[in-house]
């Protein structure tokens, strides 16, 4: 299934209803610790939203957003599946933050379920990574206060820092929310000066397989944080090829040779994807295939770099370093690394 984070996901990844929790709706969420800054004024792209108190029942709209409510103190009562069909829609690098919490699981796969939402009875409804259009947002607005995507940002998968600020200022907590980001620069600044052979180093952020002849990859600045911040610099090939801002390219076989890097991080989800890419004629012709200098991911390592949160990147960096430092020196195995035991 592809795993695109705009087009190709919403249209093929998001894909069942996936609702936790009765039909009458979970009770108020715990409050987070402390008072918070309230009222909270949050600048976004169709102007401001005021949060007049701290929220209890916060409702997540967008796809990856309920990490950083988790790791801020609150637990949403709803979230949002986007896919991996994980419990309450949370994954493994968060679920301890979720703990017996059960959130109802919203379905997204044609569009906002404003009924349903309007049932929740939000007193906050986050939707910074939700494509969020003004339509929406004036629709949404009239259940609760609504915080949609920052101002200039695509209509997904705006920076993961921007996302952050957005969500811990809504929440009345934004030198929490600075701190997280902070701690994530800071994880990142120390692995990549462990790891000099790192920096200047090309790097190719791939999907897991062909869909409809094409595999889509990761321009720069599109959800490849993970890498530059480690010091890699995104395969400049891809630069030419992006047609609009916010989405990934797709790439046919017969063009493959433009995804050769230094390193290629292949998002596979399991050891069948990599035995489909390895028949395809043209994947064995790249450099860094042949020369032990790609990365197959997990299923769950695949989700935590396209998730971008801090809980999912701070994942990522524990799971990703070793793997990459075995690929620059040209002795990745040619297999998905699967995740040690504690996870």
């Amino acid at each position: 299934m592809a795993r695109a984070l705009v087009r190709t996901v919403l249209a093929a990844a998001v894909l069942a209803t996936l609702g936790c929790g009765s039909d009458d709706g979970p009770g108020d969420a715990p409050a987070a610790s402390g008072d918070g800054a309230f009222p909270a004024r949050v600048k976004h792209k169709f102007g401001a939203t005021t949060v007049p108190a701290r929220p209890r029942r916060v409702v997540v709209v967008g796809l990856t957003e309920q990490d950083t409510v988790l790791e801020l103190g609150y637990e949403p009562i709803a979230t949002t599946e986007w896919y991996g069909d994980q419990p309450h829609a949370v994954w493994p690098w968060a679920r301890p933050l979720l703990g017996d919490g059960r959130p109802v699981v919203l379905d997204a796969s044609d569009g906002f379920d404003f009924e349903r939402i309007a049932e929740l009875r939000p007193d906050l409804i986050i939707g910074v990574n939700a494509g969020m259009r003004k339509p929406d947002y004036e629709k949404l607005s009239r259940l609760a206060p609504t915080i949609p995507a920052a101002r200039g940002s695509t209509d997904y998968f705006s920076t993961w820092d921007e996302q952050v600020r957005l969500v811990s200022a809504a929440l009345g907590k934004p030198e929490e929310g600075r701190a997280l980001i902070e701690g994530v620069k800071d994880a990142y600044a120390d692995a990549a000066a462990a790891h000099p052979e790192f920096r200047g180093k090309t790097a190719t952020f791939s999907q897991n397989g062909f869909y409809d002849g094409l595999i889509y990859v990761y321009p720069a600045g599109l959800n490849t944080e993970f890498l530059t911040m480690l010091g890699f610099t995104i395969n400049p090939k891809l630069t030419p090829l992006v047609k609009r801002p916010g989405e990934q390219v797709g790439i046919s076989e017969e063009r493959l040779e433009v995804l050769d890097a230094d390193v290629i991080v292949f998002a596979t989800e399991k050891p069948e994807d990599v035995d489909a890419l390895e028949k395809v004629p043209t994947f064995g012709e790249l450099k860094a295939v042949s020369e032990n200098r790609a990365v197959y991911t997990d299923g769950t390592l695949a989700g935590a770099v396209y998730f971008m949160t801090p809980t999912s990147l701070r994942y990522a960096l524990r799971r990703l370093t070793p793997q990459l430092e075995a690929a620059v020196a040209g002795e990745a195995p040619r297999e998905v690394a699967s995740a040690p035991q504690s996870g």
